[in-house]
């Protein structure tokens, strides 16, 4: 009995560790900005990458690396708290990156308790790094000094090497889904959450599409007003902070990239989901599982693949020899054929391609018995789809000797059916005598 207990209390301090298990710190790249005058008293900004850490704690707590730049997170265990929308991830499988953010002259006393008249904002960006999810937070950096008089980024406050800058989570937004691939005629929906940090805030929230030079507003709903225009968000789910976009129905025009964008007078977050079109191939060969000749004889054989997108695919035909009946290790490897020739890209009524690869087969019967395999490759897929078929060549003075036999056997059945018959008929005509 205490062996079970024992076995139980390691199993719930296992699972308590699991749960009690987050990221307390990460490396970033801190890109930070230099603003000047350049001699044709045009603003150019010059941008500095600059190794910087990303700690979670409390005020006062000392840096993991004293001799970086520290963005410490506070005020940790609230709905914003940044590690609530990286849970499950390890350390080096997120990427981190850091940039200051001008609310272009505009300065707004951020309503939360304590707050101060004056902050300096960033922007957090974590990235996973096999494409699970996107989280983008804005940093409050509370200031003492008054704001300047002019756009916040022609005077950006230095930072020191070393220097600690005590934050808080403002504002988070996430995507599960940066990168989608839908195939014609499904449902997609793109994910996207977010939180800010006070009750009752001033909200819009907007769904944008862009796709080569081409871009529109497909949804906006504003918090103050209860205005919404476009379809494809529930407004039920974004008072709980849920603006996922739905598209009934993929179509070709559907391929782009969605912005999911938060706004919050003075500072907009948003993510980007990248929405790319797939459709498989379908293959076919011009001929069935065999394929039978005789010996000096011509045949094109086709490989057809159609109705794939995008453009690119790629046709391979191989030849591979018949095993040997005493042959103990492995079967003969397959063969790139070279003499393959291709026709162009032609494209359907539904944008989809089509492409066929072909070749000239003169029967041998030393290539009796091999297989023929058409490969295509394609992003749509995992693994290649395969289609081949089995060559028989004959000997045509075989096939004439055969005939000749044929023809021989039905004579002969011919000439026994009419003799029998004929002798049927004089028996039957001397019976009646």
């Amino acid at each position: 009995m205490s062996l079970i207990l024992k076995i139980l209390s390691y199993l719930f301090l296992s699972a308590g560790v699991q749960c009690v298990h987050q990221v307390s710190w990460l490396p970033c790249k801190f890109s930070d900005e230099h603003v000047f005058v350049n001699n044709d008293n045009h603003t150019e900004t010059q941008l500095i990458h600059r190794q910087a850490m990303l700690q979670f704690g409390k005020t006062g707590d000392a840096p993991v690396n004293p001799h970086g730049i520290t963005f410490l997170i506070t005020g940790l265990g609230s709905k914003v708290d940044l590690r609530r929308y990286i849970e499950g991830a390890e350390a080096e499988q997120l990427e981190c990156e850091l940039h200051r953010y001008s609310t272009e002259g505009i300065h707004v006393r951020w309503p939360v308790m304590g707050a101060r008249d004056y902050n300096h904002w960033f922007s957090c960006t974590l990235r996973h790094t096999k494409g699970l999810f996107t989280v983008t937070s804005f940093l409050r950096h509370p200031s003492d000094q008054p704001p300047p008089g002019q756009q916040d980024y022609h005077k950006w406050p230095p930072i020191g090497d070393k220097e600690i800058l005590t934050t808080t989570v403002a504002m988070v937004i996430k995507t599960q889904t940066p990168s989608v691939r839908a195939g014609l005629g499904s449902q997609q929906k793109l994910h996207c959450q977010f939180a800010v940090d006070h009750k009752g805030p001033d909200i819009t929230v907007e769904w944008d599409w862009q796709h080569r030079g081409e871009k529109s507003r497909l949804f906006s709903h504003t918090s103050r007003t209860g205005q919404s225009q476009g379809t494809g968000v529930g407004l039920r789910g974004l008072a709980g902070g849920d603006a996922s976009y739905t598209l009934p129905f993929t179509k070709m025009s559907s391929e782009g990239t969605y912005s999911c964008s938060v706004s919050v007078n003075p500072v907009l977050v948003s993510v980007d989901i990248n929405l790319q079109i797939q459709e498989r191939p379908r293959v076919s060969l011009s001929t069935g599982s065999t394929l039978s000749l005789l010996e000096g004889e011509d045949q094109r054989v086709f490989c057809d693949a159609e109705g794939y997108y995008p453009l690119d695919v790629k046709i391979d035909w191989y030849v591979q020899d018949p095993p040997v009946s005493d042959q103990r290790v492995g079967a003969p490897l397959p063969k790139l054929l070279e003499n393959v020739l291709q026709s162009s890209h032609k494209e359907k009524w539904d944008k989809t391609y089509s492409l066929t690869a072909f070749f000239y087969l003169r029967a041998s019967l030393r290539d009796s018995g091999k297989q023929f395999t058409c490969s295509v490759s394609h992003q749509s897929l995992r693994v290649p789809i395969k289609k081949s078929f089995i060559l028989t060549v004959e000997d045509p003075t075989r096939r004439i000797l055969m005939l000749s036999i044929g023809v021989s056997v039905v004579i002969l059945m011919v000439f026994l059916y009419l003799f029998r018959t004929r002798r049927r008929t004089v028996i039957k005509a001397a019976s009646l005598i």
